[in-house]
C-alpha cells in the first residue's frame, strides 16, 4: 500500500493507519523498528529497552535508519518494510490518510502468517479441497487474491484520526 499521512504523524496513529489499510483489527502486539531502536506501545507487553510509540514521530525514528520495519501479529509474523518516499506540500484539500496506490487482497486478520495465507488462498480457490467451506465461511464472503479496492481502502482510513 501507498499512503499519504501528515508529516507529524507518530507511530502509534501509523500503526492504525497500517492496520485500516490492511483491514485488520489492530488485535495483536506490534512493535516498529528502526535501526537498533525499538518503538512499542505503553503497556506492560513492551520490549525492554522499547521507546514509546505514541510519543514519536514517525520522521524522527526516521533518523535512526533509512526505513522503519513494522511486525505486526507476533505469532503470524507480519513484517513491513516502511519507506518515505517523499515529502510533499501541505495540501489543506487532502482528507489524511489516503491511500494513493496499492495492488493484491491484504491476508486476512488471524489467518497464520505467509504458510497459513498461502494454505487459505488455496483452499478457497479450490471447491474440492477438503478446506474450502470452513474457510469460506470463515472468510464470509467471495475472495480474489488478486483483488485491490482502493475506495475500500480509503473508506476504512477515512475512520483513523492522525
Amino acid at each position: 500500500r501507498r499512503v499519504l499521512v501528515p508529516a507529524s504523524i507518530t507511530l502509534a496513529r501509523l500503526h492504525h493507519v497500517i492496520q485500516a489499510a490492511f483491514g485488520w483489527s489492530g488485535g495483536h502486539l506490534h512493535e516498529f523498528m528502526a535501526g537498533d531502536q525499538r518503538y512499542g506501545t505503553a503497556s506492560e507487553y513492551d520490549m525492554p529497552g522499547s521507546v514509546q510509540s505514541e510519543r514519536t514521530r514517525f520522521t524522527a525514528a526516521l533518523q535512526h535508519a533509512a526505513a522503519i520495519d513494522y511486525v505486526y501479529d507476533f505469532g503470524d509474523n507480519w513484517r513491513h518494510r516502511i519507506k518515505l518516499e517523499k515529502t510533499l506540500p501541505s495540501d489543506s484539500q487532502l482528507n489524511l490518510p489516503l491511500c494513493v496506490g496499492g495492488a493484491n487482497a491484504t491476508p486476512p486478520d488471524d489467518c497464520g502468517g505467509v504458510y497459513g495465507y498461502h494454505e487459505f488462498v488455496v483452499a478457497v480457490a479450490d471447491p474440492n479441497h477438503p478446506e474450502h467451506a470452513e474457510m469460506a465461511e470463515w472468510i464470509g464472503r467471495p475472495w480474489d487474491p488478486a483483488e485491490f479496492d482502493i475506495g475500500r481502502v480509503n473508506a476504512w482510513l477515512s475512520n483513523i484520526k492522525v
